[in-house]
């Protein structure tokens, strides 16, 4: 999936849902639905055991954010996450609709309840790049990983791919910015470059928190081959996430503009240049600029060019007549044939 010889010119598109979901099985099961039709080829969630992830005390901390579930941050988690008996039917509809079930565990009971389902990609967070210990766990699952690299520092990132590399080959090292939302020029892509000469062995790509699409060609150009975006059903819903994520018809437009760039950059084939249709219909043919007689010498003065219902000799073609002498009268403003051309 993510090994360097089998992606090559394609590229594979993840649709981050996160927890845009709001908890709500329908709603999640909605995602895999909505964005597999527009591309998707895995569809991404996240998954915490909030208890186990946070202090008592974080737990217990107020929290009066406008994007609130709830006064405490614990139970504001809380109220963001599916219920673990949720991922099986998720799974499934992801193997419905064709798409990789993906999802970042955040903690390691996570881990476990993820591989129990079967998830088929994990995702290691920008927040547990470097934390070697749960990435040596997540290694020894065997399982495609996606990581990102969001604040962390070049030996983070080489420890964190030794320690993976360890127990598996697909990988996939993702150039990430941690702002939310990323303005456009704090994206970065040229980090890019620098990932591809560090990490020639693996398949560099993109995750971004900006809220448009043409990071995505511009990234696929820089060499990136994996692309994560945020998604989302209503940019209005509460939650921090959605203002910046995609809905349907922008992360559509996200997956197509990617998969287009390929084949815009193969130049057309020299047999087929100046035979294009508007150049038969519209093309100028050579004719006389001025009256000519047996024997003139054609030159940039006593040449010019003229629409006919057939193209002749073509005006982009003067070049091979210059210099050359004609074999017959010919009156200004009438065609110039090859034949007449000594």
């Amino acid at each position: 999936m993510f090994r360097k010889n089998e992606l090559n010119d394609k590229s594979f598109i993840i649709a981050e849902v996160g927890q845009n979901h709001q908890g709500d099985l329908e709603i999640a099961r909605e995602y895999i639905k909505v964005f597999s039709d527009a591309g998707a080829d895995a569809i991404k969630f996240q998954t915490r055991n909030n208890k186990h992830l946070f202090s008592t005390s974080a737990y217990n901390n107020k929290y009066n954010s406008e994007n609130a579930f709830s006064e405490i941050y614990g139970e504001h988690r809380e109220k963001l996450e599916l219920n673990p008996e949720y991922l099986s039917i998720l799974k499934k509809d992801s193997e419905n609709y064709g798409v990789k079930f993906m999802s970042t565990p955040f903690d390691e009971p996570s881990l476990e309840l993820l591989c129990e389902v079967g998830v088929d990609v994990l995702k290691i967070a920008s927040f547990d790049l470097g934390n070697l210990p749960f990435i040596n766990r997540i290694g020894k699952k065997g399982i495609p990983v996606v990581l990102s690299i969001g604040g962390g520092k070049i030996d983070q990132i080489r420890e964190s791919i030794k320690i993976l590399s360890a127990h598996i080959d697909e990988i996939a090292i993702l150039h990430c910015v941690s702002e939310y939302p990323c303005e456009i020029n704090r994206l970065g892509l040229n980090n890019i470059d620098y990932l591809l000469e560090e990490f020639p062995e693996y398949t560099v790509g993109l995750s971004d928190h900006f809220n448009g699409i043409v990071s995505g060609p511009v990234a696929y150009m820089k060499g990136a081959r994996v692309f994560e975006k945020h998604v989302t059903l209503n940019r209005a819903w509460k939650g921090t996430d959605h203002g910046f994520a995609l809905e349907r018809h922008g992360f559509r437009s996200f997956v197509r503009d990617i998969k287009r760039v390929p084949n815009m950059m193969e130049p057309k084939p020299d047999e087929e240049i100046g035979i294009e249709p508007v150049f038969i219909k519209l093309g100028k043919s050579v004719v006389a600029g001025i009256d000519l007689k047996s024997g003139d010498k054609l030159t940039l003065d006593n040449l010019s060019g003229k629409i006919f219902d057939t193209q002749h000799i073509p005006v982009r073609e003067t070049n091979t007549i210059l210099g050359k002498f004609l074999k017959k009268d010919i009156n200004k403003g009438d065609l110039i044939e090859k034949e007449d051309i000594a």
